[in-house]
């Protein structure tokens, strides 16, 4: 696939700020080759009893901080003093250092994605709490003309059933479900299994390569419990259908299916991948 194959009128006033509720959804099947809107009611009914629906659990970090005008995105932390971080630096040279809130200072030391910086003192996930905003997507900032978050983003910018802290983006999908939707799957014979994947630096990134196969994924990762996976190999032995809520949980199971992961003396499997799907990709799991 060509990059520009997925070039497309992007109408930007049609951007949303938060969730919709009802959300819109469009359902395509390949055999009738016409997309269609429905509601969610009608989603939900679509999945019957039997079948299995995997949601990724991830939380995304509040790891977005503001030196002034500056937009630092803390990614990893390599030392005590050292993180991986993501910013503008194009104007800054090696040895700058810029002061952050709570008396931080913060040394440039190695340019590239990411950036490399050294700081003035340790800090932990307490300083990112008191400091650190959570990291929307460009495009909604784009969208407000507003590069801050507000209050009501603390209530909305996580799923229902965040519970693993490690993104740096939400799964986008499943901003629009709420545990009542899970509840009526389950009250329906549905079994709902959890997942995580941590959504990585790649989902700030562009895509530059013309042929996707050049295209370098960031990595991202990942954990599918030993249970959870006997379930779904259970369910699909069964003539059951997985169903993966959103892309980041399609994309974990499709690592383990594709063999990407290997399990660990426990039967878990745990580790980073960096596949890209695209035609003529064939799913092997959801």
């Amino acid at each position: 696939m060509k990059l520009s194959d997925l070039d497309f009128s992007y109408p930007e006033n049609l951007v949303a700020t938060s969730p919709q509720h009802p959300p819109r959804v469009m359902k395509f099947e390949i055999s009738q080759g016409i997309p269609e809107e429905i509601s969610l009611q009608q989603l939900l009914e679509l999945i019957p009893a039997g079948d299995v629906l995997v949601i990724n659990n991830t939380k995304v970090l509040k790891r977005r901080v503001f030196a002034g005008d500056l937009e630092i995105l803390f990614l990893e932390q390599k030392s005590p003093l050292e993180w991986e971080v993501l910013f503008p630096s194009r104007k800054n040279k090696l040895g700058d250092e810029i002061a952050l809130p709570g008396g931080l200072i913060m040394t440039l030391v190695q340019k590239g994605r990411p950036q490399v910086v050294h700081l003035s003192e340790a800090v932990n996930e307490d300083y990112f709490l008191r400091w650190g905003e959570l990291p929307l997507p460009p495009y909604i900032q784009k969208a407000r003309d507003q590069r801050h978050t507000v209050r009501e983003d603390e209530s909305w910018y996580q799923t229902a059933w965040a519970a693993s802290p490690g993104s740096f983006a939400a799964p986008t999908a499943s901003l629009h479900f709420r545990e009542q939707d899970l509840k009526l799957l389950k009250s329906r014979g549905v079994e709902v299994l959890e997942i995580t994947l941590h959504v990585g630096l790649g989902t700030f990134l562009p895509v530059v390569a013309e042929d996707l196969n050049d295209h370098e994924m960031h990595a991202e990762y990942i954990e599918v419990p030993r249970d959870v996976w006997r379930s779904l190999v259970a369910a699909k032995d069964c003539g059951q259908k997985v169903w993966a809520l959103g892309t980041t949980a399609a994309r974990a199971l499709e690592s383990v299916g594709g063999g990407v992961l290997s399990c660990d003396l426990e039967g878990n499997f745990k580790g980073l991948t960096k596949i890209l799907i695209q035609p003529p990709y064939q799913f092997k799991v959801v």
